[in-house]
C-alpha cells in the first residue's frame, strides 16, 4: 500500500460523513421539485417589507442545493423569506455531491447566482447564510469579486473562515510526498479547506471582514470537521460570533446537526437575518 493511502483513507472517511448525510434520495430533477414545492427557489416570490432581502443558502462540501436545506430553508419561508439556493464546485462526473471546485471559482457561481435573485425579486440587496465551506466562500465573492454591494449580511453555520486541520490529520500530509498534489488536483474545494492553504492566505489577507456586511458565525464546540472550532470566529467591525452551547448548553450538535436540523441554530439565523426583531436564542427555541 502507498503510504499516503494511510493518511487519506482516515481523511476521507471523515470528510465522507458529510456525504453521507446528504445522500439525494431521488434525481436532481426531482430534487429541484421538492425545493419549489416546499416554497423556496420560487422566482415569483416578492420580498415583502418585513422582510425586504431575498435569502440565498450556500451548501456545504458535499452538499447541494436541496439536501442541505430540508430543515433550515422551509423554517425560513414559514417566517415569510423569499429563500433560494444554488449548486456550486461541481466535479465533472461527479452528481449531486458539489462544492469539491476550486472555491475562487465557486464564489463566481454564487456571484451570478446573487444577480439571478435580485433581479427577479427586485430587491437591491439580499442576505447570505451559509453551511461549512458555504459560510465562508461567500467572503470571496464579498471581498474579490464585488459581492460586498449586494449583500447585506453573511451568515456562517459552522463555517471554517480560516481553514480546518481535521482534528490533525492534516497535518500529516506534508510527510507523505505527493499527496498535497494530490488533494488538489483531484478536489481542490477540499484543498483548499485545509489551513495554510494559498486560497486562505489569500481571502484572510487584510482582515476577516468588508466594510459595510454584516457578519454572524455560529459554531458548535463539538464540531468535528472543522477543528479548532474557534478558527470559525471572525476579527473585525460588524461581527457576531455565537457559540452554540452558550445559548444552550445542553445541546449536542456537531458539524452536520447544527446546519442541517438544529433549530436553535435556526433560531439564531432568524435573529441575524432580522436583528430588530431578534428574541433571545435559548434551549426553549428549539418549539419556536
Amino acid at each position: 500500500m502507498l503510504p499516503w493511502k494511510s493518511v487519506f483513507r482516515p481523511l476521507a472517511a471523515l470528510l465522507l460523513t458529510a456525504a453521507v448525510a446528504v445522500v439525494p434520495a431521488a434525481t436532481t430533477a426531482h430534487a429541484a421539485e421538492t425545493a419549489t414545492s416546499s416554497g423556496w427557489n420560487d422566482y415569483s416570490c416578492k420580498p415583502s417589507a418585513a422582510h425586504p432581502r431575498p435569502v440565498v443558502l450556500v451548501h456545504g462540501t458535499f452538499g447541494n442545493s436541496v439536501d442541505n436545506w430540508l430543515g433550515l430553508a422551509p423554517y425560513l419561508t414559514k417566517r415569510g423569506y423569499c429563500v433560494f439556493s444554488l449548486d456550486y464546485g461541481q466535479l465533472p462526473g461527479v452528481p449531486f455531491f458539489h462544492g469539491l471546485g476550486p472555491i475562487d471559482k465557486s464564489a463566481e457561481q454564487l456571484d451570478a447566482f446573487v444577480d439571478k435573485v435580485l433581479a427577479a425579486t427586485g430587491a437591491a440587496e439580499a442576505d447570505l447564510v451559509g453551511h461549512s465551506q458555504g459560510g465562508m466562500m461567500p467572503r470571496y465573492y464579498l471581498k474579490f469579486l464585488g459581492g460586498a454591494a449586494e449583500v447585506n449580511a453573511l451568515v456562517g453555520i459552522a463555517p471554517d473562515n480560516h481553514g480546518t486541520n481535521l482534528s490533525g490529520l492534516t497535518n500529516l500530509l506534508p510527510f507523505f510526498p505527493g499527496a498535497e498534489d494530490l488533494l488538489s488536483a483531484a478536489t481542490p474545494g477540499l484543498a483548499d479547506q485545509i489551513v495554510g492553504s494559498a486560497f486562505l492566505t489569500k481571502l484572510n489577507a487584510g482582515g476577516d471582514t468588508v466594510p459595510g456586511v454584516k457578519y454572524t458565525v455560529i459554531a458548535t464546540k463539538y464540531d468535528q470537521v472543522v477543528t479548532p472550532y474557534r478558527s470559525q470566529f471572525l476579527n473585525g467591525t460588524d461581527v457576531r460570533n455565537v457559540l452554540l452551547q452558550d445559548l444552550c448548553p445542553v445541546d449536542l450538535s456537531e458539524h452536520l446537526a447544527i446546519g442541517l436540523f438544529d433549530r436553535i441554530a435556526f433560531h439564531e439565523v432568524a435573529n441575524a437575518l432580522d436583528p430588530a426583531r431578534a428574541k433571545a436564542t435559548t434551549c426553549a427555541s428549539v418549539f419556536s
